[in-house]
């Protein structure tokens, strides 16, 4: 099996959040794995990857916690661990672009409540009330 370590952004504007979705229309949030050559934090590296994958430029605000999955990938011929740092995030603005080279097919922000019809998979659904609840505080003090 192979394990990757793979970081994250929830990244909020006002009361929206930013959703991915991949070429097999799954909608989540973006993310990497951290390559080990990576001379970066896990946050800094969550704060690239959104970058990469959706054009946004966000700020960190705070660790969200950790999820992970597994896999089978066809092209390895081998079960994949994905465990994911995630990262409460900021953006000024809610502009955003895909780039289907990174692996999202679309990106847009969208309302919370909303955006907990949209996500695919219930760890998603649940990491992002978890960081609505940490972003709303944060943007109290």
């Amino acid at each position: 099996m192979i394990v990757r370590n793979c970081s994250g952004g929830i990244v909020f504007a006002g009361d929206k959040v930013l959703l991915v979705s991949n070429d097999k229309h799954e909608w989540g949030f973006p993310k990497g794995a951290v390559k080990s050559s990576a001379d970066l934090s896990l946050s800094a590296f969550a704060k690239d990857r959104v970058k990469i994958e959706t054009d946004v430029d966000a700020r960190v605000i705070a660790p969200c916690g950790k999820t992970n999955y597994e896999f089978y990938s066809v092209s390895r011929r081998k079960p994949v661990h994905n465990n994911i740092s995630w990262f409460v995030m900021e953006s000024e603005s809610e502009e955003c672009k895909a780039f289907p080279e990174s692996g999202t097919i679309e990106c847009r922000f969208v309302e919370v409540a909303k955006a907990l019809d949209e996500i695919t998979y219930s760890q998603d659904k649940s990491l992002l009330m978890m960081a609505y609840q940490k972003y709303r505080e944060s943007i109290k003090d």
